[in-house]
């Protein structure tokens, strides 16, 4: 399954529905994470609060292909993209295990293909390589066997057949 998550606009998501399974868009109106756990523990991969993004987890968890259209703020995530991000920890368990020589939780979901960020606006050298960082730990943390990161000037030249 490909899915799109971007902060762009309604019109962005009908122009981008045709490419992909699914397209969330992060318009910042969703609640923040509170932190509670439960989407680990009690309701395990579904959260608490029950807005649009109550099944977040689940709808990360099943992409083979996630792009990740988002402005760049300060080298990271816009805070809505982020806001979406975080609502999804469910996409993994509370228990540890190794993964490329390092400590993460383990998947809820298994493996996936494709971690893919499409970040626009300006950009710095040291921006560019802490989005390489993210992405690549990003892609680690849910499972994802790839990362790639993308950086358009103008996201109007950014076509969906591109992506």
């Amino acid at each position: 399954m490909r899915i799109l998550i971007h902060d762009r606009n309604e019109e962005f998501s009908q122009a981008m529905a045709g490419t992909f399974d699914q397209v969330i868009y992060a318009d910042g109106k969703y609640a923040p994470c509170q932190g509670c756990f439960h989407c680990w523990t009690k309701s395990p991969a579904a959260c608490e609060m029950k807005d649009a993004l109550q099944e977040i987890c689940r709808v990360i968890g099943q992409a083979d292909d996630l792009t990740i259209i988002t402005e760049n703020w300060y080298g990271g995530y816009s805070p809505a993209v982020k806001n979406l991000l975080d609502r999804s920890i469910g996409t993994s368990t509370p228990m540890s295990t190794y993964r490329g020589w390092e400590m993460h939780h383990t998947l809820r979901y298994g493996k996936h293909h494709q971690w893919r960020v499409v970040v626009y606006g300006d950009t710095t050298d040291g921006e560019k390589k802490t989005w390489a960082l993210t992405a690549k730990k990003n892609a680690i943390n849910d499972g994802f066997q790839q990362s790639e990161v993308r950086f358009v000037t103008d996201i109007n030249e950014l076509e969906a057949n591109a992506l």
